[in-house]
């Protein structure tokens, strides 16, 4: 007998209504009612009586009602009891590798949930470009990896961060541009643009813009933000960034978005068909239950 049968079974007792039991499971009507009747058929025998627009139970019904609350008692406790055997063993270390991002405040969190939840458990973290944390990934050195689209995803399992990730140029407080809300397409022509080293991002920029990569005045090219922040503060030429890899900095620098908007997702991607331990397994599943709330 299965354990969801059972459950069908002891709902419909309890509800003595086919039409309630099925909204309390949360499946139809008619699901249900062929469900117990194969259930019947299996057995041999009538499991229930209708009267007066109730189901009762049978002298057989009343039987295996009590066997299966013990069944169902039984495989809770089981699965509890395991629960606390695997919370209680799990450790090892999660190796991640991590773009710069606003999504990563939600990797923290996840990762500050699985710690409270399983002590023994250790984090590495690595942070750099999409195309370097890629590389890893595919040598097996990372468990996961948290990047920003555009980025080659489609060999891997990935989830989609709540979060959109938006673009636009980091600009000294003393360039011209700075008192604007945003930037268009056309402000950015002409201006001393610092880009990042990707080619996906390029292109992206150019298609956002129609036009091509010679129609910018490209100065130079990064990996990381963070190392050409004193060249922007030193009005050496504008990055461009997202807003998430440059919030909060208390240097003389200002973020503005493009306009039209710019905007790509963040994703949580790892290896198809790799072998896994229990703890990345873990770590994952809370990912997924914390995308589904």
């Amino acid at each position: 007998m299965e354990i969801r049968m059972l459950k069908y079974f002891l709902t419909v007792a309890e509800e003595q209504n086919i039409t309630q039991a099925a909204k309390k499971l949360h499946i139809t009507q008619p699901t249900l009612s062929r469900q117990i009747r194969e259930f019947e058929e299996s057995l041999h025998i009538d499991l229930f009586i209708r009267q007066n627009k109730k189901l009762y139970l049978t002298e057989p019904g009343m039987f295996l009602k009590k066997r299966a609350e013990e069944i169902l008692e039984l495989n809770e406790k089981t699965e509890q009891e395991f629960a606390n055997y695997q919370n209680a063993i799990l450790k090892g270390q999660i190796s991640i590798g991590c773009v710069e991002a606003n999504s990563s405040h939600f990797l923290s969190q996840m990762l500050e949930e699985m710690i409270a939840d399983h002590p023994q458990v250790t984090f590495s973290i690595f942070s750099g470009t999409s195309n370097d944390i890629v590389e890893k990934l595919d040598k097996g050195l990372l468990d996961v990896a948290l990047l920003i689209e555009p980025a080659p995803v489609d060999k891997y399992n990935k989830l989609v961060l709540p979060d959109k990730e938006i673009w636009g140029l980091l600009v000294s407080t003393e360039h011209f541009l700075t008192n604007q809300h945003s930037v268009s397409a056309k402000e950015i022509l002409g201006v001393p643009l610092i880009c990042s080293s990707r080619k996906e991002v390029q292109n992206m920029l150019c298609s956002w813009g129609n036009f091509t990569e010679d129609d910018l005045n490209i100065i130079g090219k990064y990996n990381l933000i963070f190392n050409v922040i004193s060249l922007v503060e030193n009005k050496v030429g504008v990055a461009l960034a997202i807003k998430g890899a440059v919030d909060n900095r208390k240097d003389n620098t200002k973020f503005l978005p493009f306009t039209p908007s710019m905007e790509t997702n963040c994703v949580l991607v790892w290896k198809k068909d790799a072998i896994r331990s229990s703890t990345v397994l873990t770590f994952i599943k809370k990912m997924k239950h914390a995308l589904k709330a």
